[in-house]
């Protein structure tokens, strides 16, 4: 297994005092180094004729990384370190969360008309006239993140109280890059018919619901009840997040390699969630010849031990990865660490196309196909081509909410997909830019658009 390359998941801020003198901060740099850290931010917190106080900020490559940069700073005979924080359990001190109102509350005549007695009249038109629920009150801007913590991350089942540092962050995407304010609604029960009862009884406030973090099979499940018995928007990102933007990455890359959908073969390494939403998505977009394999090997009709959302992919082939993986065109992995080898890639296609997203840790490290693929993706930003959902769900759920869709459909996905991809420009595309920047503003806007248009079309926007 290749190690992780420093990153600031595992950063840390080191509070050191020493001699204002030349060259004393040059050990502590080299100190660092030597343990493999990564040199961030210096800052200077004091300074006196006899003495420096200063905040060093640097990246690890793990938990066990990050101590051994403390250890090899603490060694050094001429330097005090007066404190060690973890920068990112620093960031998630007191929660990353907090309600504001819009309007202040500076005088009596404020209080009258946001509260008592003024705030009836307002309760009575919506009881008179429902619709105006989603003009006079914040259910036009809000969505509810639903989460049981049965799948976390890829690190399993921690529950509804461990979820819930995943949904605050997933709150300050949606408020961040579609404008949306969404709260964390994580579960104490794992029972899917509670679950779908809980969201139904809370759904009057939010103008749709993010299921995220819901173990395979029930996810398909939940999502499908939810979608039959509620009017407002209902979205698994984990399914069709992956799917959206895989397929943007997708249409991207062919064009890159000068091949076209219908004639690939495409694989894909994991049958959960993502897996086989992705290869929904992508066989409505034109792939005839899908492989999905899971920690069994390929999903083959021989088999008898599939659930009935795998049969719909089974295939005439049989065997394992390295099998399916011969003479593919394209390889997509929502799966685990380390599962491909250069020489399985090897084994592809002219012109492979590989996107190894599973996190933190890939399918196959980047560096070890330099040469070997003509496009390389992963989940991570701190390589090329990052394949991440936050390209997605915002503007899919910015569109669905701005026009009242009472349902998002594969359609608007497809259309998602196509918006995501249409921001590079074919002039612009090149084997390490097949995707817009997670930052670029450009994307929700434009996805939100995209949803709108196939809604009205299909006649499901109330708006």
């Amino acid at each position: 297994m290749v190690s992780l390359t420093p990153n600031p998941s595992y950063s840390l801020t080191l509070r050191i005092k020493l001699p204002n003198r030349v060259n004393r901060l040059s050990a502590v740099i080299e100190a660092i180094a030597r343990a493999e850290g990564n040199l961030g931010n210096i800052d200077v917190v004091e300074k006196t004729r006899d003495y420096i106080i200063r905040d060093i900020s640097v990246d690890a490559s793990s938990t066990e990384a990050a101590a051994n940069i403390e250890a090899a700073v603490r060694q050094l005979d001429t330097v005090e370190v007066q404190s060690v924080q973890d920068r990112t359990f620093a960031l998630h001190q007191g929660g990353k969360l907090r309600v504001e109102a819009k309007v202040p509350l500076r005088e009596q005549d404020d209080l009258a008309m946001a509260y008592t007695p003024g705030v009836g009249r307002v309760c009575l038109e919506i009881a008179k006239n429902p619709e105006r629920v989603y003009d006079l009150t914040i259910k036009g801007n809000t969505v509810a993140i639903v989460s049981d913590g049965s799948a976390v991350l890829g690190l399993g089942n921690l529950g509804a109280a461990g979820s819930m540092p995943v949904m605050e962050g997933k709150a300050m995407l949606f408020k961040e890059f579609a404008g949306l304010d969404a709260f964390p609604i994580c579960l104490d029960t794992q029972d899917t018919e509670e679950i779908i009862e809980t969201v139904k009884r809370i759904a009057p406030v939010f103008g749709a619901v993010n299921l995220e973090d819901i173990s395979a099979p029930r996810c398909f499940e939940i999502e499908r009840r939810l979608q039959e018995e509620l009017d407002i928007p209902i979205f698994h990102d984990d399914q069709h997040g992956t799917a959206i933007v895989s397929l943007a990455a997708l249409t991207n890359s062919l064009k890159v390699v000068g091949k076209q959908i219908g004639e690939i073969k495409l694989v894909i390494n994991g049958a959960g969630a993502a897996g086989l939403a992705m290869a929904r998505l992508f066989k409505k977009a034109g792939v005839k010849q899908l492989v999905i394999c899971d920690s069994k090997g390929i999903i083959g009709d021989d088999r008898t031990d599939l659930s009935d959302a795998k049969k719909e992919f089974a295939v005439s082939e049989s065997g394992n990865l390295v099998d399916a993986m011969k003479g593919a065109d394209v390889f997509m992995g929502v799966s685990a660490p380390g599962v491909v080898t250069v020489e399985m890639v090897q084994a592809m296609a002219d012109k492979p196309i590989v996107f190894a997203m599973a996190n933190p840790i890939p399918e196959i490290q980047p560096e070890l196909l330099q040469g070997i693929t003509a496009v390389m993706a992963t989940g991570r930003s701190d390589y090329p081509n990052q394949i991440n959902n936050v390209l997605a769900f915002p503007g899919v759920i910015r569109g669905a909410v701005d026009c009242r869709a009472q349902a998002i459909t594969t359609d608007m996905f497809l259309a998602a997909g196509e918006a995501i991809a249409s921001l590079i420009p074919d002039v612009d595309l090149s084997a390490d830019n097949i995707m817009p920047s997670v930052f670029d503003k450009r994307v929700a806007p434009a996805v939100s658009a995209a949803v709108q248009k196939v809604a009205r079309s299909a006649g499901i926007a109330k708006k």
